[in-house]
């Protein structure tokens, strides 16, 4: 190109800005962003709950595997334990669930087998021996790993006392006295809601 076609200095200039609006304006991005330095968060501001109804051995597991799972990858989660769900958080009903046989299309067992006494205990026998072998956490464990990463492990307040339940029957550092106003409050705010 010759320096005949070379734009002057004032065509690439652009319109001339006053300084005081030109210092407005800087100010103004500034604040934008800041705003959205402050707002994108990644992961860490994504929320989870999760509703926990069920009591069984088998049905302990999901709720807590996913809850501390996502806390580990910073997402703010609850699990709000209600109806037999609640047994997973009540110290000594925990230590005593049981897999049931019983209309479970996995056991490798018949109905009708699978009805007889004995054998819901015979099935939760088989598979804690699978998860000790497998050197999978139990579910007072994947309780602990759960507080500690920050999870809500929460009660239901109607269902502690339908169940005649105190407040001290649970594991420390979960929460009581929560009512499901408050976990649809956290459910409206969450990125994801599962019911296990």
């Amino acid at each position: 190109m010759s320096a005949e076609n070379e734009p002057s200095a004032t065509e690439t200039a652009g319109p001339e800005i006053d300084p005081e609006e030109f210092a407005a304006l800087r100010e103004r991005v500034e604040e934008l962003e800041a705003s959205v330095v402050e707002t994108d968060t990644g992961d860490d501001g994504k929320k989870m709950t999760i509703v926990a109804t069920q009591g069984t051995f088998d049905m302990a597991y999901p709720p807590l595997i996913l809850a501390s799972t996502a806390a580990a990858f910073g997402w703010d989660v609850v699990v709000f334990h209600t109806f037999w769900g609640l047994d997973i958080l009540h110290e000594e009903n925990s230590q005593d669930l049981k897999l049931s046989a019983v209309g479970n299309p996995n056991m490798p067992l018949p109905n009708a087998i699978a009805a007889l006494p004995g054998m819901d205990a015979m099935a939760t026998k088989m598979m804690e021996k699978k998860i000790d072998e497998n050197g999978t956490a139990t579910i007072e464990e994947l309780i602990d790993l759960s507080l500690e990463s920050g999870v809500d492990l929460q009660a239901c307040q109607m269902t502690i006392e339908l169940m005649d339940y105190d407040e001290d029957d649970f594991y420390d550092g979960v929460t009581t006295g929560v009512g499901a106003a408050t976990a649809i409050q956290h459910m409206a705010e969450s990125d994801v809601q599962l019911l296990v």
